[in-house]
């Protein structure tokens, strides 16, 4: 199936309201300039630059894996200082309890004398959060975490407290080290839209990156977008459709990943323990719409679910014992299923 050009979309186009249609058309725009802004300071990384862009339009949040030293927090910062978002970073440590990150309430003294209970906000309270090696804290902080991922909303002491949108979270794992580490759990994991991959970076990459950075010369970024018109976006791209076949085949991609019902001589059949729930199905979804809107479309095509394959898969299917001995990768094989399915 060849993905619809722009003018093929205009019946979609039609019948959608004038204002997602107007932001629909710019988000190509508004792209270009965050991707322009952020190469003044990053060097590489093109495709995680694209992929975070659309976890931000698509609500969602990503997991980070990449050895020190990849800029990703220079990138996370720099993102929020084009975007005029409020900026906090958690570094997670053995040590760090729940309390740490959402908050906790004090006790006070009002002036007529009395003592009330104040609420202090912990760096949670923010719009961009870089959730700094999330596997070296206990699994009860990585829980106050994930409920605000979810929910957009902390609780402390039995009171609920609602969020600042647009909230986006951004962790990085390191994958080389694993002593002291509390892995993540799947029920997490199930919880960040994407997984980014972070290579090293090129030859030429790596000579400008030391060129560039051993002066002192600072790069200063313009803001090329605010939170409400990140939000306004949030909206606009939901509004894409997916056709019926379109959400099939995201469907089919999906069970196809689940070994119980896979033929024994498959990839998935040989090399998967434990296959995507549901969610997946949604993210795949939500991730094939920014992708036809970055292109300038209304509509999803197979291109844009399956371009979307790795990042939204690869942390949700586990591996098995077979796979790790004959060297098979998790996008190796998400690569021959979603070649399989017709």
């Amino acid at each position: 199936m060849t993905p619809q050009s722009p003018a093929s979309s205009g019946n979609t186009a039609s019948v959608l309201e004038q204002d997602t249609v107007a932001h629909l058309r710019s988000l190509p725009a508004i792209y270009e300039k965050v991707k322009s802004q952020l190469e003044r300071r990053i060097i590489g990384q093109e495709d995680i630059i694209r992929d975070l862009f659309i976890a931000l339009v698509c609500r969602g949040h990503c997991l980070m894996v990449g050895v020190p030293g990849l800029a990703k927090t220079l990138l996370v910062r720099s993102l929020a200082e084009i975007m005029d978002l409020d900026f906090q970073r958690i570094q997670f440590t053995p040590d760090l309890m729940p309390s740490d990150i959402t908050g906790s309430e004090m006790i006070e003294n009002t002036p007529d004398g009395q003592r009330e209970f104040r609420f202090i906000k912990g760096p949670l309270f923010t719009q961009l959060l870089l959730a700094d090696e999330i596997n070296r804290t206990p699994p009860k902080t990585q829980a106050a975490l994930l409920e605000a991922m979810q929910e957009q909303q902390v609780t402390v002491a039995g009171h609920t407290y609602a969020l600042e949108k647009p909230f986006f979270v951004l962790a990085t794992q390191n994958p080389i080290e694993q002593e002291g580490t509390y892995p993540l759990p799947e029920a997490q994991l199930d919880r960040f839209m994407f997984c980014l991959k972070l290579d090293y970076p090129s030859r030429s990459e790596e000579v400008d990156i030391l060129l560039n950075t051993t002066t002192d010369e600072d790069v200063s970024l313009d803001e090329v977008i605010t939170g409400s018109e990140i939000l306004a976006l949030q909206h606009a791209v939901r509004q894409v459709v997916v056709p019926q076949s379109v959400a099939e085949f995201a469907v089919d991609i999906v069970q196809g990943t689940r070994p119980q019902a896979a033929s024994p001589e498959s990839s998935v059949g040989k090399y998967i323990r434990w296959g995507a729930g549901p969610r997946a199905c949604q993210y795949l979804a939500l991730a094939g719409k920014a992708i036809a809107a970055l292109d300038g479309r209304f509509n999803v095509a197979r291109e844009d679910i399956a371009q979307a394959v790795p990042i939204v898969l690869r942390h949700r299917v586990l591996a098995n014992y077979r796979a790790e001995a004959d060297r098979v990768s998790i996008d190796t094989i998400l690569a021959d299923l979603v070649t399989s399915i017709k």
